[in-house]
């Protein structure tokens, strides 16, 4: 015979302190076990007649399962507890835990505005006693305590999943707004996306695993390199990161972003890109030198030096100020990146080629991107049209041949003057992982377009988009990165259920990533037919 122990109780002395006949008391559990156990291997019946009818709106019958690996990670981060904390001593009756899971759940499995998440609340097996008055008005309370939540999520992070600040990556995008109207936040400016709406810029830092750190939104006209000191700083203030390399594109890459950088009390470093074509002559010569340069087979070669670079830094009373720094600057030319800047000019050229010939049909802005390529091309400023007759006007060769010798380079400028040529190169490349976050915002949770228009209302709409996005980068990274986020959430989505009689709910999906969720997270998602107890009984573990 073979025993099996299903609990341990403890030692007898001390069950004698809680029960008067403990061996009764568990004599009993036992029975009590066994008829639990036999009611689970019992088959279960249903009734159904052909009578039976569905009602209209009834939104209660089916339910999504999939959110309990998300409820998972949301109560791993403790979100729970800051919103419960925060809200102790407030007089406002909605519950703010109840409706951040709400949104966020929401934004990852189902994302949509606002009011229409709230008609679906009853696809979760959560609370959904309060108001769309209260949802929006628990947004103002998300505003109220955006910046706290980041850090209280910064230091979860750090505790359960050992977050890795050695480099941090940093970016800029925006998100456009269904309107056309402007305020002070809400702004015309250059679209990631090309469109004429109003837009509101959003700054992010990320961690070398990907995982975001913290955000902050600007209005839709602030220029990128803008945002980057007020957010590094709030960094350096609030989430005590240690020293940091800070690695950023071109767009950051100013004498006051860089001054800033290195002159904190930790002495933090940066790895900047630069743009080639925007260098002055004597950075050109020297990237052009084949001299220094070393292969790695036909397509790829690279070269360094440690130079000392002057920049311009702005003093506290608005001077220019000229200041040194002694940096490394790596050069590397990539056949690959050649040939899809050539390709990217192909267009703008034959663009430019019909604009020499018809200039009529273009103005100053629809002319963006090929009027570099042709000479002597002439606006009107108060309408932006093309004044210059087509018998004037002409590709500049000039222009175009010397933009086709710097095609493939790049220039990385560094602090970093210890680190090898590859390893610069290797910390720069990770910057396609905040490029992705952007990404999954702007795609699978659809961040934009904004449909709400007070201030404190979008930054709350960006802190569950911001919350969404971590849950789904901490997931991913759960998984060792096996699935993209896209993949996750929809098999996520897919796991749901239908109340069939009593309280029973028949499951009718499952696949190998919610097989590989359920391994990491220990959350079985294949069970066919569960009880309502059942259930909230896999979602309250997830909790604990």
């Amino acid at each position: 015979s073979r025993s099996k122990t299903v609990e341990s109780l403890g030692y007898l002395d001390e069950l004698e302190k809680l029960y008067d006949d403990p061996i009764a008391h568990f004599q009993k559990r036992v029975e009590e076990l066994k008829i639990e156990k036999n009611a689970m291997q019992a088959p279960i019946n249903f009734t159904f007649y052909p009578s039976d009818r569905l009602c209209t709106d009834d939104t209660s019958l089916r339910k999504n399962f999939g959110y309990a690996a998300l409820s998972k990670i949301y109560h791993e981060l403790e979100i729970d507890k800051f919103l419960i904390n925060r809200q102790r001593h407030s007089k406002e009756k909605f519950d703010a835990n109840t409706i951040m899971k709400m949104l966020v759940y929401s934004r990852l499995l189902s994302p949509a505005s606002k009011q229409s998440s709230f008609d679906n609340r009853e696809q979760f097996f959560e609370k959904t006693d309060y108001s769309l008055d209260d949802v929006y008005r628990c947004l103002s309370f998300f505003a109220k305590h955006k910046e706290n939540l980041q850090v209280w999520m910064n230091d979860k992070i750090k505790e359960n999943y050992h977050r890795d600040t050695s480099l941090i990556y940093y970016d800029v995008t925006n998100y456009y707004f269904e309107t056309d109207n402007q305020n002070d936040f809400l702004r015309k400016g250059v679209s990631k996306e090309h469109r004429p709406n109003p837009i509101v810029q959003m700054g992010l830092f990320m961690d070398n695993n990907g995982i975001p750190i913290t955000y902050e939104l600007f209005a839709g006209n602030t220029n990128d390199c803008l945002t980057y000191r007020p957010n590094f700083g709030r960094i350096k203030k609030e989430f005590d990161l240690g020293r940091v390399i800070s690695v950023a594109d071109k767009g950051m890459t100013t004498g006051d972003n860089i001054w800033y950088t290195i002159n904190t009390p930790t002495k933090d470093g940066y790895v900047f890109s630069m743009s080639v074509r925007g260098a002055d002559k004597e950075m050109k010569k020297y990237v052009l030198d084949e001299e220094g340069y070393t292969w790695l087979g036909t397509e790829y070669k690279r070269k360094s030096r440690k130079y000392p670079r002057t920049i311009q830094v702005t003093s506290q009373t608005g001077r220019k100020l000229k200041k040194t720094v002694h940096e490394k600057q790596v050069v590397f030319w990539s056949e690959k990146y050649a040939k899809r800047a050539k390709a990217d000019r192909a267009a703008a050229l034959a663009k430019a080629a019909d604009l020499a010939k018809n200039p009529g049909s273009y103005t100053r802005a629809t002319s963006y991107g090929a009027a570099k390529y042709v000479k002597k091309i002439d606006y009107d400023k108060d309408t932006g049209e093309i004044l210059t007759a087509s018998s004037i006007l002409e590709i500049d060769e000039a222009k175009l041949r010397e933009e086709e010798a710097l095609d493939g380079y790049y220039v990385l400028l560094t602090s970093e003057m210890d680190e090898s040529d590859d390893k610069i190169i290797d910390m720069y490349r990770g910057l396609w992982k905040i490029e992705e976050s952007f990404k999954v915002t702007k795609s699978e949770l659809e961040a934009r377009p904004v449909y709400v228009w007070t201030r404190e209302h979008i930054e709350a709409h960006f802190l569950t988009c911001f919350v969404a996005l971590t849950i789904a980068r901490i997931l991913e990274t759960k998984l060792e990165q096996k699935y993209s986020i896209g993949k996750l959430l929809e098999s996520l989505s897919k796991a749901s259920c239908t109340l069939i009689q009593q309280n029973y709910y028949l499951f009718d999906y499952y696949d190998n990533v919610q097989k590989d969720i359920g391994k990491v997270l220990d959350i079985d998602f294949s069970k066919r037919i569960r009880t309502l107890g059942e259930i909230k009984k896999v979602l309250a573990a997830t909790k604990k």
